[in-house]
């Protein structure tokens, strides 16, 4: 890796109640949703991923998703997206009132045909109906490619089952493109190559790097991404979620992470890191357990030495 001048700014999408909430035991209701998605919005998030189009059976915990998109207050400037996977996913974001929408497809053989019974290439060649019916229909698309790093069946993943994805991708008109880190599989050193090989080979891609810190290695992934030119980072509040359908895919970056490393670092984010944490603190409750953020973790540590040291027993 070598050094280069880091952005002044960078843009983080809150990925919790999609990404984080598809992977909880505990289903919120759809009022629950909405509560999280506006403080997160009121904290500053420009990005939110509020759920996804999807059929019920498959994720249980996103059968709401239609109700939640006509709940929301929508902030000006901020972005409301959601996951679909095939035509029947938009038109329902269509009658919601979502107009962003993320297709995803896995650069793992192995893991596509465990979960779609195609390979990566045919899953993208079947997004075309999607890319006209939203073309026609003034929905922005955004892609994904999950695994794009390694997948427990082949380990890494090379760049050659990468490239033929974005191609693809660019094909139907998507130019905003989400490198994500399923499985936790990736390095800095392979974070920095793959995302610097990727934006000189593709100078229009917007690219999006989404770490799962499934292994502990989320942030140094996102400071290698962030001295390759990666600006756009996914995260998800308290670091609750991952993929049910990538085994112990579980490790999200927390978002108050995320923000407090940027700030101390001089880079804006546009968010209060005492209202995301706030923010972070109520969905924890909201599922009934603690999630993996180290400034939720610091932040409980101050609370009970407070508590120690105001207590009868600690007087006098």
């Amino acid at each position: 890796m070598t050094r280069q001048s880091l952005p002044e700014e960078v843009v983080l999408c809150e990925v919790g109640p999609r990404d984080g909430l598809q992977n909880e035991k505990s289903i919120l209701s759809a009022r629950q949703k909405i509560e999280l998605i506006e403080r997160v919005a009121e904290a500053g998030a420009k990005v939110i991923e509020i759920g996804s189009f999807v059929h019920p059976k498959a994720v249980p915990a996103m059968a709401d998703t239609d109700e939640v998109a006509r709940g929301i207050l929508r902030r000006e400037g901020v972005e409301y997206r959601a996951l679909v996977m095939n035509r029947r996913g938009l038109e329902r974001a269509l009658a919601a009132g979502v107009t962003k929408a993320k297709l995803t497809v896995s650069a793992s053989p192995t893991h596509s045909a465990q979960n779609s019974k195609r390979a990566p290439g045919e899953v993208v060649a079947g997004f075309e109906e999607c890319a006209a019916f939203a073309q026609s229909n003034g929905i922005v698309l955004s892609g994904a490619i999950s695994t794009a790093f390694g997948y427990y069946a082949e380990g890494h993943i090379g760049l050659e089952l990468v490239t033929p994805l974005v191609d693809a991708y660019i094909a139907l008109g998507v130019t905003e493109i989400s490198m994500s880190d399923s499985t936790g599989f990736a390095n800095p050193k392979q974070v920095f190559g793959y995302m610097t090989e990727l934006s000189g080979k593709y100078p229009k891609v917007v690219w999006t790097l989404h770490a799962h810190n499934t292994k502990g290695m989320a942030m140094a992934n996102i400071y290698a991404a962030l001295t390759a030119g990666v600006t756009r980072f996914d995260s998800s509040l308290a670091g609750i979620g991952g993929c049910p359908f990538a085994p112990g895919a579980s490790g999200n970056i927390a978002t108050e992470d995320v923000v407090f490393m940027m700030e101390e670092m001089g880079i804006r984010t546009g968010f209060s890191l005492g209202q995301i944490l706030e923010a972070a603190e109520s969905v924890e409750r909201m599922i009934g357990h603690e999630g993996d953020s180290s400034m939720l973790k610091l932040r409980r540590g101050k609370a009970a030495e407070k508590s120690a040291c105001t207590s009868p027993a600690s007087a006098g």
